[in-house]
């Protein structure tokens, strides 16, 4: 007999540890990696003294895409996200090109990351920025988060709360040390902004933001989803919007000639805290990015555990190991492909198909809320627990700010994401009708 939720034979299921800030602790990890680290200074090249402003702007643009999220995440309680969602709104079809990017995207996200804490290190260690260093990096911080992640979901969410607090810490003290040295002269907006540096800093904040979607990848794992997902969506949206902007405040009034520099929070930190703020910024730095990294190999297997459960990819990946309650081939099998991916260097193909496809999650999202407030399919799923207000009109702005992300996309990316749409499409096609002849279809 088999479950008809989980499609798992009975009494082998995976855990429901996690709770509402174990969630938002994910989300968290997963948006703060490297990128509030350098980020304000590129921000303030383009858009000058209004980048507050810009990561205020955008931040509340992630929200209205997270509310969707939230809101068609409260319908649910399996693993999957946004795969979920389009499966239920969508069909079989749109759901596996989700999940595929979804994968994709988690898996590139991890293995550039990985290469940046290689690189981090090497400002220390310069012997960890190549050969058998880089690789030994890379290779044990993947191989070691994969290990916490098998042992159990208990363990993985400790780990991600862990490096959540380490992380904002060192960014805390940065915050509250660096406001006492702030120059007000420095924050005064000056001047217009041109649309070419507005449309850029818009991007650059957009896929700074982005990450967030993988909240509810793990949901299957979660104590109560339904109502835990719509907490920790915009609670992350909230929390980083706030820990971003102060960032870029402090970031302003504090160093002089901020747009030309390439560690700006390290070179703020020494300035008014001396060679001590620099080393805390850039252990906070590698903190941080490891921890993005625990989020991402979390969401990644479960991802393919959720595609492994629809029936779109091999049932071995929905494998729940027996003693620790993990689904354990998914678990090994992502981590040694983003290995592969990370240490060959041809993790920059990911990195290009993974901004379309971001985009695509963000899309089919907002889609999913309208068409799930629908009659015939509203009587299929569970009711809501959570409603956006206003009616259509956070979901329709919520599509809108995809399509237009999806405009500023460079040509490279459209390419990049639209070949690995195809791929995603020929490995559905594969796979259906290979379950056809097996009489299985």
């Amino acid at each position: 007999m088999r479950n008809a939720e989980t499609a798992l034979p009975v009494g082998l299921t995976l855990r429901r540890e996690l709770g509402k800030w174990d969630l938002t602790a994910i989300g968290v990890n997963q948006v703060i990696g490297s990128a509030v680290f350098i980020l304000p200074s590129q921000i303030a090249a383009q858009v000058g003294n209004w980048s507050p402003v810009a990561f205020i702007a955008i931040g509340f643009a992630s929200l209205l895409v997270a509310l969707c999220f939230a809101e068609a995440g409260s319908r649910f309680e399996g693993t999957g996200g946004a795969h979920l969602y389009a499966r239920a709104a969508f069909g079989p079809f749109v759901a596996f090109e989700v999940g595929w990017m979804q994968w994709l995207t988690t898996m590139a996200g991890q293995a550039t990351v990985v290469n940046a804490i290689a690189l981090a290190l090497g400002f220390y260690w310069p012997e960890l920025t190549g050969g058998v260093g880089r690789i030994a990096v890379i290779t044990v911080i993947t191989l070691t988060l994969a290990w916490v992640n098998l042992r159990g979901i208990h363990q993985s969410a400790v780990a991600i709360n862990v490096f959540t607090i380490a992380k904002l810490v060192p960014l805390a003290i940065f915050i509250m040390v660096g406001f006492w040295f702030i120059e007000p002269s420095r924050l005064v907006p000056s001047g217009a902004t041109t649309l070419g540096g507005a449309s850029t800093a818009a991007l650059l904040l957009v896929f700074a933001f982005g990450g967030y979607h993988v909240i509810g990848v793990p949901a299957g794992e979660a104590a109560d989803p339904r109502r835990h997902l719509p907490f920790a969506f915009p609670m992350t949206i909230i929390s980083v919007t706030a820990i971003m902007t102060l960032a870029q405040i402090v970031a302003m009034g504090t160093l002089p000639d901020l747009p030309r520099s390439a560690t700006p929070l390290a070179d703020a930190s020494l300035l008014f805290m001396g060679a001590g703020g620099a080393l805390l910024m850039s252990v906070g730095a590698v903190i941080s990015m490891t921890g993005n990294n625990m989020s991402a190999s979390l969401a990644g297997s479960r991802m393919l555990f959720a595609l492994a459960e629809s029936g779109d990819v091999p049932p071995l990946f929905a494998k729940i190991h027996p003693r620790y309650r993990t689904p354990s081939n998914a678990i090994i099998f992502t981590a040694l492909v983003t290995l592969a991916f990370a240490l060959s260097g041809s993790f920059t193909i990911l990195a290009v198909a993974s901004a379309l496809g971001r985009l695509v999650i963000y899309l089919s999202v907002g889609a999913a809320t309208l068409r799930l407030r629908q009659g015939v399919l509203r009587e299929k799923v569970r009711p809501a627990t959570f409603t956006i207000p206003l009616g259509p009109l956070v979901p329709v702005l919520a599509i809108v700010i995809s399509l237009l992300m999806l405009a500023g996309a460079n040509l490279a990316q459209f390419l990049g994401g639209t070949a690995a749409l195809a791929i995603g499409a020929a490995l559905y096609a594969i796979n259906y009708y290979s379950r056809r002849l097996k009489g299985n279809g």
